[in-house]
């Protein structure tokens, strides 16, 4: 990844921010309401927990389950694990779970059971990707290494003319990645940068905690369910199923937010400085879908609603669609874009197109 920061600019003609901030504080104030989750949050990160851990007690204490059953099973872990993390541990590492740190600090670290690691997710996810959005060496979002190529800067390669076809395959493969390999190398990659977000830690104790942890998932995972006595193989097939499942919604909502033709990837110039500031960046590479959609809204965690939690992270989900309102309204006055899908289906086939078009050889500029 590019190690020149960019910085955005702080001429803002428009009063964008100023105002929507302003107007976003009078609507909290004037319905005396918290910024932060409230009791329905609460209800539905424990059915996300249910859904996640009830399948797993299951698989460890029904004898002779038919392995169709196990499957099965495993699948819906993986849309508790998803849930999980798109609305618990989401909500808990942006400070917007409640007004309550240690158990902000506590949701979020629901991330170690569902194979990943705070401080990496931290820094990836609240201090890359929400600061650089869309930008094509330091938003590592975008970096799929070769496989995929998801900017215009991004180097091509022939195969990828297929990647519209085949990127929905390895999208399944996030988490698993999270378990086995992404963790070692970020850890090693941000402490060498020196990145953290908020004070830095010990590199020893985040070593330490990383290895405990990702024991302590592999023991609970894998190991106790062979030592109770299930075949080897099912508790690895399970255990990819759950896996891939988890992956596949995860990926799927991130893509659309940020790889379709509606959102850009703006470059720093030779200055390294950025043409808007971060608030209107965040609009040029944001992009909502299925706002009106009430299972979409309530399982992704309002992360259909990704303009508004890009430029209030601080923010629980529970409120973007309340706030939604004043963002686009906001916008069309300053004649800013606000980029939004009626439909996941129009979103999807958004991605895919732009994947493909992606997948084309660049043209040679004179």
């Amino acid at each position: 990844m590019n190690t020149n920061i960019p910085t955005f600019s702080k001429q803002d003609s428009l009063k964008f921010f100023r105002t929507l901030n302003s107007r976003v504080n009078a609507y909290f104030k004037e319905n005396n309401i918290q910024k932060t989750g409230n009791w329905k949050l609460h209800v539905k990160a424990a059915i996300m927990f249910i859904l996640f851990l009830t399948p797993y007690f299951l698989i460890l204490t029904i004898e002779n389950m038919p392995f169709w059953v196990m499957l099965l099973l495993s699948i819906v872990i993986g849309i508790g694990m998803a849930g999980v993390g798109m609305n618990v541990m989401h909500d808990g590492n942006h400070g917007s779970y409640s007004n309550k740190s240690w158990l902000n600090k506590f949701m979020g670290g629901s991330i170690y059971i569902l194979a990943g690691n705070v401080h990496n997710w931290q820094v990836q996810h609240n201090v890359l990707h929400h600061t650089y959005t869309n930008i094509h060496g330091h938003d590592e979002d975008l970096d799929a290494g070769r496989i995929i190529r998801f900017t215009q800067e991004a180097p091509w390669y022939k195969f990828h003319k297929f990647q519209h076809y085949y990127s929905v395959f390895l999208y399944g493969l996030l988490t698993f990645n999270w378990a086995l390999t992404t963790d070692w190398k970020q850890m090693k990659a941000y402490l060498k940068r020196k990145l953290s977000y908020g004070e830095p830690q010990n590199p020893t104790k985040l070593w330490t905690v990383l290895v405990i942890t990702k024991i302590i998932y592999i023991s609970v995972w894998l190991v106790l369910p062979m030592v109770i006595g299930i075949v080897w193989w099912k508790v690895l097939l399970g255990f990819l199923v759950m896996h891939y499942t988890a992956g596949l919604i995860l990926s799927i909502v991130f893509q659309l937010a940020h790889v379709v033709d509606e959102t850009t990837n703006p470059s720093p110039n030779e200055l390294g400085e950025m043409e808007n500031t971060w608030a209107i960046h965040q609009l040029y590479t944001t992009a909502n879908f299925a706002p009106k959609n009430k299972i979409v809204n309530w399982f992704t965690g309002g992360l259909n609603h990704q303009v508004e939690h890009h430029l209030f992270p601080h923010i629980s989900h529970i409120h973007y669609g309340k706030i939604a309102e004043i963002v686009k309204q906001t916008a069309s006055e300053c004649n800013l874009p606000y980029n939004e899908f009626q439909t996941m289906t129009a979103a999807v086939v958004a991605h895919f197109k732009h994947l493909k078009e992606l997948g084309q050889k660049p043209m040679m500029v004179a």
